[in-house]
């Protein structure tokens, strides 16, 4: 294998014989021989469920990859074969550097032994000689940060204080590559945040490997990501793509196939470009350093949905109500969604996201709270307009979208009729964000001495 690669699956399949009743397995092991010797055809007393089938993959070194499917998918499958826990039917795999894993609670925990006894049967098993776990053990202890339970059998932890005490054996072993699985989700705010930092900092060096359903998670951390669905691996590719294409398949298990729509050209009023120049020469001359430069709402940009509503057009406008070709961070502005409907809605609701360049949501809303004791209704062919009036944050330079949608229903119960990613594409020229996705728009900072405290 390549010096460049950290793991390796090659046409990965795992295949389990489930019975239906336990003396099932006893005929199987007996009969089958009786019959082939008696010259009889042999009969199976199982089912064959395949977990994963012919699954294969590279992740260089220095890659975090995440992995993302819905329960059930095989995720939890391929990393106990890449971690040796598990065998394979079929398929190879290749890794290359210590392997350090948080799987299942509990796994690699003797319930019996306490805290300090697991953390040393723990690192031996992770290929930590004694000396390093003991020399170490101090640290080990602090991350896990459980007092004097460190002492007592892990038998009588909470399912959090096994994620912490497992996560902080695996953060001191010098893995080469870190497998993550949902375990995390178990633990605290605090402490995931410290589970955060210590991955990113390990993300410069290693290699990680990070399953979750958390999406955003994915987008955040990840700098590929790969959809395993029912044992299969239905895609690789960039974060944002592969988790824009998993939530259309979230929405179609649960409403139906989506119906293909494409937006036809929007009727929008190109703004002028003599305005386009006269709002450029404002901000020159103003000296505003977070320019937000907006291009047309994209009729092609990927959708879905049942398609008894469409987006028609997207577009910001100023305390008028004028076309904006440029937003400065901090003015008051109306993002407004049109839409069409195709049908009866009867509480129609339309929402939007910001979003920066790996699809990560910065912030959004949509029209639920405020209508759900009064709906407006939409028969077909009506049009719907929603006007979200806000102050502009300043974003961090870069480029950044729209995600536009409309449904029926409600907040948590509801059809998808049409979502658009990156309707509205735009960039931030902007200098002025000191650290942070975003940056508010504050009315003043004042900083002074005094003499005392009263």
């Amino acid at each position: 294998m390549s010096s460049e690669i950290a793991i390796k699956v090659s046409n990965l399949s795992k295949c389990y014989q489930i019975y239906s009743q336990p003396h099932d397995r006893l005929k199987q092991s007996i009969l089958p021989r009786m019959q082939k010797l008696l010259g009889a055809g042999s009969k199976q007393y199982f089912r064959e469920f395949q977990a994963l089938h012919d699954v294969s993959f590279e992740i260089k070194k220095g890659e975090t990859v995440g992995i993302i499917g819905r329960n059930g998918s095989g995720k939890s499958t391929l990393l106990q074969m890449i971690c040796g826990t598990l065998n394979p039917t079929s398929g190879t795999i290749e890794t290359h550097g210590r392997i350090a894993a948080l799987l299942e609670l509990g796994s690699g925990f003797n319930p019996e032994f306490t805290g300090r006894e697991n953390v040393f049967m723990y690192a031996a098993v992770l290929g930590l000689p004694r000396a390093d776990t003991e020399a170490r053990f101090a640290e080990i202890e602090a991350f896990a940060d459980i007092g004097d339970f460190i002492e007592q059998p892990v038998k009588t932890y909470s399912s959090g204080m096994l994620v912490r005490l497992a996560f902080a054996v695996i953060a001191h072993v010098d893995a080469d590559i870190l497998v993550v699985d949902e375990a995390l989700a178990v633990g605290d705010a605090f402490f995931t945040q410290k589970c955060m930092r210590f991955l990113r900092q390990f993300m410069k060096t290693g290699t990680v490997l990070f399953v979750s359903h958390d999406t955003a998670s994915v987008r955040s951390l990840c700098s590929d990501a790969i959809w395993i669905e029912k044992g299969h691996m239905l895609e690789r590719g960039t974060p944002k793509e592969v988790c824009e294409h998993y939530l259309e398949a979230f929405y179609e298990a649960q409403q139906g196939k989506s119906t293909s729509t494409r937006i036809k050209a929007s009727s929008v009023e190109r703004v002028a470009a003599a305005a386009q120049d006269q709002r450029r020469d404002f901000i020159n001359a103003s000296n505003l350093r977070n320019d937000l430069e907006l291009f047309d709402f994209n009729p092609d940009a990927p959708s879905f949905g049942k398609g008894e509503a469409q987006i028609t057009a997207v577009r910001f406008l100023d305390a008028e109500k004028q076309p904006l070709a440029w937003i400065v961070g901090g003015e008051n502005v109306t993002l407004r969604v049109e839409a069409q409907a195709h049908g009866l809605l009867d509480s129609p609701i339309i929402g939007f996201y910001i979003k920066d360049k790996t699809g990560q949501n910065l912030f959004g809303d949509n029209t639920w709270l405020d209508y759900m004791e009064t709906p407006v209704a939409c028969e077909d062919g009506q049009f719907l307009v929603a006007d979200f009036d806000f102050q502009m944050p300043r974003l961090a330079a870069g480029q950044y979208s729209i995600t536009v949608a409309i449904a029926n229903g409600s907040q948590h119960n509801h059809v998808q009729h049409h979502w658009v990613h990156d309707a509205v594409s735009f960039k931030s020229e902007s200098t002025s964000v000191a650290g942070g996705l975003i940056g508010i728009p504050m009315q003043s900072i004042n900083l002074k001495t005094i003499a005392s405290h009263e």
